[in-house]
């Protein structure tokens, strides 16, 4: 017992274990149960399974509240509803790669959650290394805080540019290196298929793999955004990783409801370039402004969710449909 009480990375080990847990058990029911036969997803019921998510991943922080005190629990939510919000940019990139590589909608679930698998595991590579960095040397989040306030502006001015997946460096060598299939193959990522050279057969990726490599490789570039952003709110590594996963966790049930109207959510991009240049001004204010004082959890919370709704409301108020002529 005295191994689940002690401390890792600041945190007691149960609390990790738990949430290791939680996740396990939502991976298992959601494809074990939910969706044992490959379908495709209606947006009613993406709505209904992101809703399921959302309310668990606001119960775990309600949990966290709880455990770790008001500071921690606000922390938590602020985190969270970031990278909710920075995941509909995600979702964006995700809808071109499956519509580039003619991922049928049936398989489009499958590949989603080995790719969330896949983030799950990097995020925490990413987080982990983080932790040490600022752990060794503070100064480190003025860096973080430089970078989001530069990305912020970047985002804000810079116009929109749809990623040439066909020119991605990494499609473009497992396409010269490795035998890929013209057309897919359910939903498996390797087949074996005849070799001229040998008369035998050989192993060869699938267009579906090739989207899965896309998707994870647009994770890591949105992570560099994501993780300095919460690491600015917070430097305790339980709240930036279990924030970070339960936003993305719930974010393949979410995206066959976005993708069919991503476009009503333009101006979203500019509330989160507000949202990055305030997290990284917020940092400098403390340190500077405030001799050192911590900036409050709950303003923080309120600016950052407060940003967020109304570049959700105003996007969807600029992009509703005309009333039709009487």
């Amino acid at each position: 017992m005295d191994i689940f009480a002690a401390d890792w990375l600041g945190t007691p080990v149960w609390f990790w274990l738990a949430f290791a847990a939680i996740v396990l058990l939502l991976t298992v029911f959601d494809l074990g149960v939910l969706h044992r036969e490959d379908r495709e997803m209606g947006v009613r019921e993406s709505l209904k399974l992101s809703a399921f998510y959302i309310a668990v991943a606001l119960g775990f922080g309600a949990w966290v509240w709880v455990q770790k005190g008001a500071n921690s629990g606000i922390e938590y939510y602020t985190g969270f509803f970031i990278e909710k919000a920075l995941s509909i940019d995600n979702v964006f990139v995700i809808s071109m790669v499956f519509s580039f590589f003619a991922v049928p909608p049936k398989y489009q679930y499958r590949a989603l959650l080995w790719g969330i698998l896949a983030v799950i595991v990097l995020r925490g590579i990413m987080i982990a290394g983080g932790a040490a960095l600022v752990a060794h040397a503070y100064w480190v989040l003025y860096i973080f805080a430089a970078f989001l306030i530069a990305t912020g502006i970047k985002m804000f001015w810079a116009a929109d540019h749809a990623p040439d997946i066909g020119r991605n460096p990494v499609v473009r060598w497992i396409s010269t290196h490795m035998r890929v299939t013209k057309e897919h193959h359910d939903q498996h990522f390797f087949v074996r298929v005849p070799d001229e050279k040998t008369g035998g057969t050989a192993i060869a990726a699938t267009p579906l793999f090739l989207a899965l490599v896309v998707i994870n490789l647009a994770d890591i570039v949105f992570a560099v955004d994501s993780v300095p952003a919460i690491f600015a709110i917070t430097t305790d590594t339980f709240i930036v990783y279990t924030s970070n996963i339960m936003a993305i966790l719930g974010l393949r049930a979410l995206y066959f409801a976005l993708a069919a109207m991503v476009q009503r959510f333009h101006y979203l991009k500019y509330a989160l370039a507000a949202v990055l240049v305030f997290i990284g001004a917020k940092i400098l204010i403390a340190d500077f402004a405030l001799g050192g004082a911590k900036f409050p959890p709950a303003a923080s919370l309120g600016v950052t969710f407060g940003l967020i709704a109304a570049g959700v409301g105003w996007s969807l108020w600029k992009t509703r449909q005309p009333a039709p002529a009487s």
